[in-house]
């Protein structure tokens, strides 16, 4: 059984682990996957065909706790233990509820006290006990319905409330968010929209990590010259215990950096990936007189939503791809989303001898594919995707789809949403020297 702290308006956790509102749906699954052993059982919940308006929900059953985040930022905003009987709850190291200790109304007015006025639902026979970031849920018998109707003294203490042995109701539901708005935070169904604010990412979660704001794609009339990235990270000087702010950062990479100015524009990456070579190589003749080919390589910025692709010879940038995360994309918590914007000029078509001309289409992380093909006129047929982790499995979330527009490779699910987007720079197309810009 967990044995946590809870911290009204922050976070529910333990000395080794914490749950802080604000924090990134891939940060708490990374906590989950460190307790391996302890926190078992757990389940994601989202909306195949509506990603964007249903909550992204963990559900931990073996722990009754679930941890909802906000379906567009993917960030958490509301953490619910609906099964007080799974977990022990503590509060500034009083124990309030465990096996031993009943959560009833007057142990939650011993360790929380009666500062606030409670509100009884009468068509749910529900009481709830708000506080600052944090509320408690008491279903009424209905013999004490009365109680709660005709006596607004507990509005000023719980004191009044006078119930015989073992009357007294006992906590099912306890829910920690941030601010003061409980009613929109009571969210009782698992999946279900629930509109609590949504706090800024914490400072104890930036991990010395550039996070991103907006990515601005820059492109000329029919090709993409680069990015300009709108970023966050730790105010520098300034510690987290001394309340220390985020600073802006703005930078620019461009088709043609050099490996070394990305590395000083951005910082170094999370993760450095080589292209996998040839694998039929082998059996070609002039195999073993060749040496074996230089690999291109990928630079990944996980917090960014980015990878950037370096040709092996040259050493310059000539791929970026940007990624969405959305749930059900075999991808799915690698990245955070990347917030772009890519403005493209339509190709002008001839319709019987009289050449169209069509306004600029914006596309963005959230755009659905129905409503860009149509604004592009995109009538190629795509290519299917189906990525597997090797030949003896498969992808649980089936195929994708890539359209071919311009210098921008599209990969699109079947929900009709953007998974991610490739720009590339054609080969005739990249210059002979780097292109060094930081700002």
């Amino acid at each position: 059984m967990l044995d946590l702290e809870i911290v009204p308006e922050r976070s529910l956790g333990c000395d080794a682990w914490e749950f802080v509102l604000g924090m990134h749906f891939s940060q708490s699954v990374a906590i989950i996957q460190s307790q391996v052993g302890t926190i078992r059982g757990v389940q994601v919940l989202y909306s195949d065909q509506n990603p964007l308006s249903v909550d992204l929900v963990i559900n931990m059953p073996q722990d009754g706790i679930r941890l909802i985040f906000d379906p567009v930022a993917q960030r958490l905003k509301v953490i619910e233990i609906y099964n007080m009987k799974l977990v022990k709850l503590r509060y500034s190291g009083m124990c309030f509820n465990s096996p031993e200790i009943s959560p009833s109304i007057e142990q939650v007015e011993h360790c929380f006290g009666a500062t606030h006025p409670g509100l009884y639902d009468s068509q749910r026979h529900l009481f709830a006990l708000n506080f600052r970031g944090l509320s408690f849920y008491f279903p009424v018998d209905s013999k004490f319905e009365d109680m709660f109707l005709f006596q607004p003294g507990y509005a000023h203490g719980l004191g009044s409330l006078q119930f015989p042995n073992g009357g007294s109701p006992v906590v099912s539901r306890t829910t920690i968010y941030y601010g003061s708005q409980h009613q929109q935070a009571n969210s009782s169904s698992p999946g279900g929209v629930c509109g609590a604010p949504l706090p800024e990412l914490p400072l104890s979660c930036y991990r010395h990590q550039l996070h991103l704001r907006r990515c601005d794609v820059l492109r000329s009339a029919t090709a993409t010259q680069g990015l300009r990235l709108h970023m966050f990270t730790e105010g520098p000087g300034r510690s987290l215990s001394e309340g220390g702010a985020g600073r802006s950062v703005c930078r620019v990479v461009r088709f043609g950096s050099s490996a070394q100015r990305v590395c000083a524009a951005l910082g170094a990456p999370a993760r450095t990936y080589y292209k996998a070579d040839d694998k039929m190589r082998i059996h070609r003749p002039t195999a073993r007189r060749r040496p074996p080919p230089a690999s291109d390589y990928f630079f990944n910025y996980f917090t960014l939503g980015l990878d950037i692709l370096f040709d092996a010879r040259t050493h310059q940038v000539k791929k970026f791809v940007l990624h969405t995360n959305y749930p059900g994309h075999y991808n799915f918590n690698m990245y955070h989303r990347c917030e772009f914007e890519l403005t493209v000029q339509p190709d002008k078509c001839d319709t019987n001898s009289l050449v169209e001309s069509r306004g600029a289409v914006c596309i963005t992380a959230y755009s659905k594919w129905e409503v860009v093909s149509r604004a592009l006129r995109v009538a190629e047929r795509p290519v299917v995707l189906n990525r597997a982790s090797s030949t003896n499995t498969t992808n649980p979330f089936g195929s994708t789809f890539c359209y071919g527009y311009q210098d921008i490779i599209f990969e699109v699910m079947s929900n009709n949403y953007i998974a991610s987007i490739t720009l590339y720079q054609p080969e005739g197309s990249r210059p002979r020297y780097a292109v060094n810009s930081i700002a």
